[in-house]
C-alpha cells in the first residue's frame, strides 16, 4: 500500500515533513523560553531501566498502544534526539527520513518495543523512537508495540 504524496516525490515529501517537525520543535522551544518555562519539562523523560516492566505478567505481548501513552525513554542517547512530543532534532534526519520513506512505500515496520511504567497505562520506549516520531508526524493515534 502506498500513500498519495502532495508533491508526487516521496523524498521531497519526507524532507518537508522533517523540516516541519524540526520547525515545530524550535517554535516550542522559543515559546518555552519566552514564557520562562523549565527546560527539563520539554525533554523526553529518561526512565531508569530497573524501574520498568515489573508489573506482573498481564498485558505483555504485541498490541496497538496509543502514541500519547508513551511518556519516556529507557535509552538516554535516543532521548536526546527528541523532545517530549517526539519532534526530532536535526541530527536524527537520516534515520527519520528512511523510516518515513519506508512507511510511504508501504513496508511493514517491526513493532516498537516498550515497557510499562507505573501500571497506569503509560509506557517507556526501548526501541523505535524514530518510528514513534514519524507516526506522530503522520497523525497516527496508535502504534503496534511489543510490551514487556
Amino acid at each position: 500500500m502506498s500513500y498519495a504524496t502532495p508533491t508526487g516525490w516521496a523524498a521531497a515529501d519526507a524532507e518537508q515533513a522533517f523540516s516541519k517537525a524540526v520547525r515545530a520543535r524550535r517554535r516550542a522551544a522559543l515559546v518555552r523560553r519566552a514564557l520562562r518555562r523549565c527546560l527539563e519539562c520539554a525533554r523526553l523523560t529518561i526512565v531508569e531501566a530497573d524501574g520498568v516492566g515489573r508489573s506482573g505478567a498481564g498485558g505483555h505481548g504485541v498490541r496497538d498502544i496509543p502514541l500519547d501513552a508513551i511518556v519516556g525513554s529507557v535509552e538516554p542517547n535516543r532521548a536526546a534526539q527528541f523532545d517530549s512530543e517526539f519532534r526530532p532534532a536535526p541530527p536524527a534526519r537520516g534515520r527519520w527520513l528512511s523510516v518515513w520513506l519506508a512507511e510511504q512505500r508501504g513496508a511493514v515496520l517491526p513493532p516498537i518495543s516498550v515497557a510499562s511504567v507505573g501500571g497506569g497505562g503509560a509506557y517507556a520506549i526501548r526501541d523505535g523512537h524514530h518510528r514513534v516520531s514519524v507516526a506522530r508526524a503522520r497523525g497516527a493515534l496508535t502504534i503496534t508495540a511489543t510490551v514487556a
